[in-house]
């Protein structure tokens, strides 16, 4: 199976399926001398692991990373890191009837057309338990970023059509640290309280609803990205789409520009910097400076209780219910993944210019 790894200079490579022994993560180019424990990646993996909320599911994994290699004495050694987090609490009876349906809105049926097999048990490699080794991984990329001044918060901001003035956060009305203490990393306490009780009323049906998640880029420096094929917002989007539930990015004003003049699309630029930013804080694939901003469309949760129509490996008529343990939405467990995935694309950059820099710094020299 290709296409585990992303990333040129920062790459990361995740295995492992959802009911399997473990999942984890290789991740190569990072820098030496960078201060890296697990407690580290632990902060940012016990924001994705499950029981939060009513309305997510009771598997109950510890998800704890173990650093296998990569580091000594704290820092990292610039040599492969190897991650693994242990499943501890795979139930695989329960998806023993599934093991010749195809499940609605899953991948069972693209998987087994593909390779001729797959594994029933909580979706194996597709399963969202794959995000964890993302979520670990990404907490090294948000080390090296940060490093230039970089930082990368994401936040809900639409759930089951519930919309929240996110607003307060991005205009500093509210903090990180505020919009942490809600459980859905929402900065509209009011938008909250009404997104759980839907997500309460979806789970009472039997039914999952979907959200969109918001993320912000702030600090990111000028000159970030390749042209043509590597543009950064390329690649920021495929990262986000890599995620199984992200149907959908916007970039800035996103889909809205379509319907606006090249007098109110173009962002005015003044010797203190832009006026506004419906670029999203990209210009012709590479970083203007501006903040990033970015949206993404997250589709309901595909196991419902509720009755759907399907066939069986034979091709024949069926009809499911699917039980088990299934989060209601992917919010707010997929924010951190979100997060992971935009700091692994801005670390893979980075890098790469950082390389440009050097190149150009040795000219300079060679030739004065």
């Amino acid at each position: 199976m290709s296409g585990n790894s992303i990333g040129v200079l920062f790459r990361v490579t995740t295995w492992g399926e959802s009911h399997g022994p473990a999942t984890g993560a290789t991740v190569e180019g990072c820098p030496p001398g960078i201060d890296l424990t697990e407690e580290d990646i632990q902060e940012a993996l016990d924001r994705r692991k499950p029981g939060q909320l009513v309305s997510s599911s009771p598997r109950r994994e510890d998800d704890v990373a173990k650093i296998l290699s990569g580091t000594f004495r704290g820092k990292t050694t610039g040599t492969p890191i190897s991650l693994i987090i242990y499943n501890t609490d795979a139930e695989s009876g329960a998806y023993e009837e599934l093991r010749d349906v195809f499940r609605p809105g899953h991948g069972d049926y693209t998987y087994f057309r593909k390779y001729g097999i797959r594994d029933h048990r909580g979706g194996g490699r597709a399963s969202g338990r794959e995000t964890a080794a993302r979520v670990a991984a990404g907490a090294i990329a948000g080390k090296i970023i940060s490093r230039a001044g970089m930082d990368v918060v994401a936040y809900t901001k639409a759930l089951g059509g519930v919309i929240a003035d996110q607003d307060r956060y991005a205009s500093g009305k509210i903090s990180r640290k505020d919009m942490a203490k809600c459980r859905l990393m929402c900065p509209d306490a009011d938008a909250a309280i009404e997104m759980e009780k839907r997500l309460d009323d979806a789970r009472r049906r039997g039914d999952s609803l979907g959200g969109v998640v918001e993320i912000i880029v702030r600090g990111c420096p000028a000159g970030l990205g390749e042209p043509v094929f590597d543009k950064i917002d390329a690649d920021l989007a495929k990262a986000l789409m890599s995620i199984g539930t992200v149907k959908g990015v916007e970039i800035g004003a996103g889909l809205s520009v379509a319907e606006m003049t090249g007098s109110q699309a173009n962002d005015p630029i003044t010797p203190d910097g832009f006026l506004s930013n419906h670029a999203g804080g990209i210009l012709a694939g590479i970083t203007n400076g501006d903040e990033i901003i970015l949206r993404v469309a997250c589709k309901p949760i595909s196991s419902i209780a509720i009755p759907q129509r399907t066939v069986n490996t034979r091709g024949e008529p069926a009809q499911i219910s699917i039980r088990g343990r299934h989060d209601v939405s992917v919010i707010p467990r997929v924010i951190p993944v979100c997060e992971a995935m935009v700091s692994m694309t801005l670390a893979d950059h980075l890098l790469r210019q950082m390389a440009i820099n050097r190149a150009i710094n040795r000219d300079s020299a060679h030739f004065s």
